[in-house]
């Protein structure tokens, strides 16, 4: 069956859709020896010789799925111009290409999931889905109640509304405060940009989960393979039509654990 090039590629773990189209526009697609520059352009996986390159596409990749306990200073690119360590350098073993799911900012840290499933990808990164994630935030000086009921209401950016599922402080020390915060925003530094606007930086950012996949109790630098189970729990909350009791439980369940 006939389906768009760009689908093809994410289905076969070459890239995401929106890296797919970009391949096309520069040529370097080919169905059936012809190159293809028409992004809605469509092909049959089966039938076709589809090449990325001159290397042909195949559905039969093995999918990998795996989590990471990302530290700080690695970037979540798959190269970078600066030369700074990126977080493929800590994946050993695995022979297939995997890529991040999203993003964690070089000086962030902690769970990120890469894989070669652009399909699963897309969905666990679109804002449509609503995959909830959760962190410990810690950032300079106490943090006023009037602080955190702004954020509870939501905090006006440049870029648009931001309001996180769920928000709570979990400790407070004489220069700083740890908070837990649930988030669906997949905007670029969003969690960083909220708490300056408060006047409140933040110096250590630490994803614990992804929806109920947690971080604990995965070293710092090191990996695992997500289970089948994982994988199609993260599937199920993609399509669910309850996300925002689902982030409220989650952030809640991670929330109650740290304080046990």
């Amino acid at each position: 069956m006939e389906e768009r090039l760009q689908k093809i590629l994410s289905r076969a773990g070459v890239s995401s859709r929106r890296a797919a189209e970009k391949m096309i526009a520069e040529g370097r697609i080919s169905v059936n020896s012809t190159v293809v520059v028409e992004p809605g352009t469509k092909a049959d996986p089966e039938r076709d010789d589809i090449r990325l390159d001159g290397r042909l596409i195949s559905l039969e990749t093995e999918r990998i799925y795996l989590m990471l306990h990302k530290p700080r200073g690695y970037v979540t690119t798959l190269s970078d111009p600066q030369g700074r360590s990126i977080v493929t350098d800590l994946i050993n073993g695995v022979a297939a290409r995997v890529y991040p799911v999203g993003r964690l900012d070089y000086d962030s840290e902690g769970l990120l999931i890469l894989t070669n499933d652009g399909e699963f990808a897309q969905r666990l990164q679109h804002p449509r889905y609503g995959i909830p994630k959760s962190y410990r935030v810690k950032v300079e000086g106490h943090l006023p109640r009037g602080a955190l009921t702004a954020l509870e209401n939501g905090i006006d950016l440049p870029d648009g509304r931001f309001a996180p599922a769920g928000v709570a402080v979990e400790k407070t020390n004489p220069g700083s405060t740890w908070l837990t915060m649930t988030i669906t925003d997949g905007r670029n530094r969003v969690i960083r940009r909220a708490f300056d606007s408060l006047g409140h930086s933040v110096t250590r950012l630490i994803r614990v989960a992804v929806a109920d996949i947690t971080l604990s109790p995965l070293h710092e630098g090191a990996w695992r393979m997500l289970t089948p189970r994982e994988v199609e729990r993260l599937l199920k909350l993609a399509g669910s039509r309850k996300k925002e009791k689902n982030c409220l439980d989650i952030h809640l369940k991670i929330n109650n654990s740290r304080r046990k």
